[in-house]
């Protein structure tokens, strides 16, 4: 059931922010399985900076459909409110750009000059189902940018930007403005904003058990007892908790 005391635009508590921060997108996909969500991570996305993969953000949405070619010319970007201008614009601090962009990928979504814009407004990052041109710049651009491949098209020939902040599909996964995303090198996650809080903190307590379960194998125990923990295993744990919290 939904949390409807939460609303989308509700700031994420800074906790919350710090515990996402240290959890990764595979310990988060397994608590959102717990919960009952199979589909919130976004297929065949990377980062294209490694080195600036760890991400979380709000979601701040932009709807690409079809262009066609007596709309979409290249004129029409000498208007600073087109769409695309207007949305880079408008993303707040702290919130991620995502991008619908259909899994296209034969006509870029940004360049690397919006991104430094986006990046110079604060921008958390930056996500597309599709592709992005300028990719050497992205490489070391420091802002996590997910995409699934460089184009040198520019997105007129594939893309016309039409809608900002409404519900999108990216990757696959249904993304509503005020959701988080969380990126790390294995791709992005999209956490519903009501469960946010409750994942986070389900999330890091996941890592750190998972951190001491790992420690162990390292060692050469084996998975019996070890992984998943049994009772005797889980009372080695709490010992050591107790003087290495998470927290």
């Amino acid at each position: 059931m939904v949390d409807t005391s939460v609303k989308a635009h509700d700031p994420l508590p800074e906790r919350t922010l710090q515990a996402l921060r240290h959890a990764s997108t595979a310990t988060i996909t397994t608590q959102l399985l717990s919960r009952g969500l199979r589909n919130q991570f976004m297929q065949g996305l990377r980062a294209l900076n490694p080195a600036q993969a760890n991400m979380v953000g709000v979601a701040f949405t932009l709807r690409y459909i079809p262009a066609r070619e007596d709309v979409d010319v290249l004129s029409v970007f000498q208007d600073y409110d087109h769409p695309q201008r207007k949305a880079v614009e408008s993303v707040g601090s702290g919130e991620v750009l995502v991008i619908d962009s259909r899994g296209q990928q034969r006509a870029a979504s940004l360049g690397h000059i919006l991104a430094t814009r986006l990046l110079h407004r604060g921008c958390a990052g930056v996500v597309t189902d599709g592709s992005v041109r300028d990719s050497d710049g992205f490489a070391t651009l420091e802002m996590p940018t997910f995409a699934r491949n460089p184009s040198a098209n520019t997105n007129l020939i594939q893309h016309h930007a039409v809608d900002m902040q409404v519900p999108i599909g990216c990757g696959e996964v249904a993304v509503y403005p005020g959701d988080v995303l969380v990126g790390d090198c294995d791709g992005v996650v999209c956490l519903p904003r009501h469960l946010a809080e409750e994942v986070a903190e389900a999330a890091a307590a996941q890592e750190h058990l998972e951190a001491f379960v790992l420690s162990k194998v390292e060692s050469g125990r084996p998975l019996r007892g070890t992984y998943p923990p049994d009772e005797a295993t889980r009372a080695e744990y709490e010992a050591w908790a107790a003087e290495n919290p998470w927290r």
